[in-house]
């Protein structure tokens, strides 16, 4: 069980991780994310390679949590206050009065984590994904439908920015990711581990539904209105979704469940 600290000095130095969370949220934490919420913070406690710094959560709410704080390391530090000294901590009313602090243990490179996944895999390939709303969607979608892992180019946003964790419902801590350096060759680090390269794009050659099934696809996906550099769609496969007419384009996380969903209903029909 995770030891409970009680605290009443907003001040308190031991709480200065969750001082003006927002303004935090804009200049970075030194490698903290901040959990937000029931339902995150239970994700955080049982995902491998997170590690729980401490909780700050309302007094009131520690017999509700009592389940999630047993499954912490004894010497976690869970710090109980009243609501009001929480929301002049945070600088915001945290109505869930549910905060937590944690740390990602040794993040993979592209290439072990490539290296280790199973014969069977799907990966996401994200491109200047900058917005942390679309960046917690995609998260949650490649949970949702059982993706082995996502890589991040390095023009994308950080997955545990405290919004993208909420947006995706904590499959951010989740789903394994690693970041990609600016020169990598994404269609050469794709074939090397045996991955089809799928580009999706409104100008894409194949139709989504004309896509066969494969053991290891790579699903690459870039930012709403430029979309995925055009030297990636000339090297890769590129798919499009089949819109009404008129209109061409979706959500970035939106278009992700659709091919998803079909990657996985496809080999679901082969079987």
């Amino acid at each position: 069980m995770a030891r409970i600290v009680d605290v009443a000095d907003p001040e308190d130095p031991r709480l200065a991780p969750y001082h003006a969370v927002r303004e935090r949220d804009l200049i970075g934490r030194d490698g903290l994310f901040i959990a937000e919420g029931r339902v995150v913070i239970e994700k955080m406690a049982g995902a491998p390679g997170i590690r729980a710094e401490s909780l700050l959560i309302a007094a009131h709410r520690l017999d509700a949590m009592a389940d999630i704080l047993a499954r912490l390391p004894a010497d976690t530090p869970v710090y109980a206050a009243a609501q009001p000294v929480i929301d002049r901590i945070a600088g915001f009313a945290v109505h869930r009065g549910l905060l937590a602090t944690g740390r990602r243990i040794d993040p993979p490179d592209a290439e072990a984590l490539l290296a280790a996944l199973p014969p069977a895999a799907d990966v996401l390939l994200l491109s200047g994904i900058a917005n942390h709303d679309n960046m917690g969607g995609l998260f949650r979608n490649a949970a949702a439908f059982g993706v082995a892992a996502v890589l991040l180019d390095a023009d994308c946003c950080d997955p545990l920015y405290r919004k993208a964790i909420r947006v995706s419902v904590g499959a951010a801590l989740l789903v394994p990711f690693a970041r990609l350096p600016r020169d990598a060759d994404l269609p050469a680090l794709l074939a090397t581990h045996g991955f089809r390269g799928l580009a999706l794009s409104p100008r894409g050659a194949t139709l989504l539904a004309a896509v066969p099934p494969a053991p290891r696809t790579a699903l690459l996906l870039g930012a709403e209105g430029p979309g995925l550099d055009a030297d990636l769609l000339r090297r890769v496969a590129s798919v499009r979704i089949p819109m009404a007419p008129g209109f061409d384009s979706l959500n970035v996380a939106t278009a992700s469940g659709i091919v998803l969903h079909h990657l996985l209903a496809t080999r679901a029909g082969d079987q």
